[in-house]
């Protein structure tokens, strides 16, 4: 045989052993493996679990999960017991001696949940926004826990409230990726509006000007308070129209502007014409807020006159503008220069304040 020959048939051999060498390395089968801890969906725990290469048998039952959301252990001993029942032998421990086991689940807090019925039953049969929903459930709502499989959104597919009543009946609905049947929720009780309410922290006389310290805000329910509720900063420094008792909530009607003159209040009276302005004492006949007309007794002429409230302790009167007599107005047998209206208005602006707001009220 040749050199040439020898090395053809090495080259032969060769490839012909390469692939029973890779046949025999598939055929070896790797040895199972346990696992420290383990996450599990289901409600129970399978060989394929708690093992790595469990072949076959990794389907297989063998223990019960733990409660939604919590965690076990499982002493490994017990473990490959149970292995061995179900012909699993040769695992490798890698010297631990339990495994802990935690059941995975979706936690629904409590207060998403009475969220959820809030906004389902928001402006239903007269209510208002959810967040000015006070729901109280026959049921203590506490925090829930679903199969992690449970992953679709919160949703209400059935709302129903009774005004008369107070009283609501909500079903929500959670939808799950392993079966049709969504998870269902129902829950019932009573919902009330309420609004914030500016409440009087002490009682206050008819005609008190309101102060800040006399208004504290609450939550009170719209069906006691009405819906014309005032707010804080509008009943801050408003008069009372009438007595109102501590704890009361207030209302738009409750309240008025204040008096800026009281009845029997010493007031100044303001005069104003053209050319003419003049302050005299006065002795207010009735009480009045800004722009209401009051009768005021001119302490000079002892004459009433009626003025226009324009602030505290102060009223306005008005005289009329007087106007030129016809043959004053006509100017034609003048020249520009000799144009003299200044000073006729003038002399008979002060000639009319003579005639008409002298005798009223010198």
């Amino acid at each position: 045989m040749t050199v040439r020959s020898l090395l053809l048939l090495t080259a032969l051999l060769a490839a012909t052993s390469a692939p029973a060498l890779a046949q025999v390395r598939d055929d070896v089968i790797a040895s199972p493996v346990l696992r420290a801890s383990v996450s599990v969906t289901a409600d129970v725990v399978r060989i394929g679990d708690v093992i790595d290469n469990a072949g076959s048998s990794a389907r297989i039952a063998i223990y019960r999960a733990p409660d939604l959301g919590t965690t076990g252990s499982l002493p490994v001993a017990q473990v490959l017991a149970t292995l061995r029942a179900h012909q699993v032998i040769g695992v490798d421990t890698r010297d631990i001696r339990e495994i802990s086991v935690t059941r995975l689940a979706r936690t629904l807090e409590g207060k998403d949940i009475e969220l959820q019925v809030a906004r389902a039953l928001e402006r239903r049969n007269g209510l208002g926004d959810a967040a000015n929903l006070s729901l109280t459930f026959d049921r203590d709502v506490q925090d829930l826990r679903l199969d992690a499989s449970n992953s679709g959104a919160m949703q209400a597919i059935a709302a129903r409230f009774e005004p008369r009543t107070s009283r609501f009946d909500v079903t929500l609905e959670i939808a799950n990726d392993n079966v049709a049947t969504p998870t269902r929720l129902r829950f019932a009780g009573t919902a009330v509006e309420m609004v914030e309410a500016a409440v009087l922290a002490r009682a206050v006389e008819r005609n008190e000007v309101i102060k800040s310290s006399d208004v504290v805000v609450e939550r009170r329910p719209k069906a006691e308070v009405g819906g014309d509720v005032a707010a804080r900063d509008r009943a801050v420094g408003m008069q009372a129209r009438k007595q109102l008792r501590v704890g009361q909530a207030l209302k738009v009607t409750d309240l008025a502007k204040p008096d800026l003159v009281q009845r029997d209040q010493s007031v100044t009276l303001t005069y104003e014409a053209a050319g003419l302005y003049l302050t005299i004492r006065g002795k207010a006949l009735e009480g009045g807020t800004e722009g209401d007309v009051v009768n005021v007794l001119n302490l000079q002429s002892k004459r009433t006159v009626s003025g226009v409230v324009v602030g505290r302790g102060q009223v306005s009167i008005s005289v009329p503008t007087p106007r030129l007599p016809a043959a004053a107005e006509t100017t034609s047998s003048l020249g520009t220069r000799e144009t003299a209206a200044p000073v006729a208005v003038a002399a008979i602006s002060h000639s009319q304040v003579a005639q008409h707001v002298a005798p009223k009220a010198e």
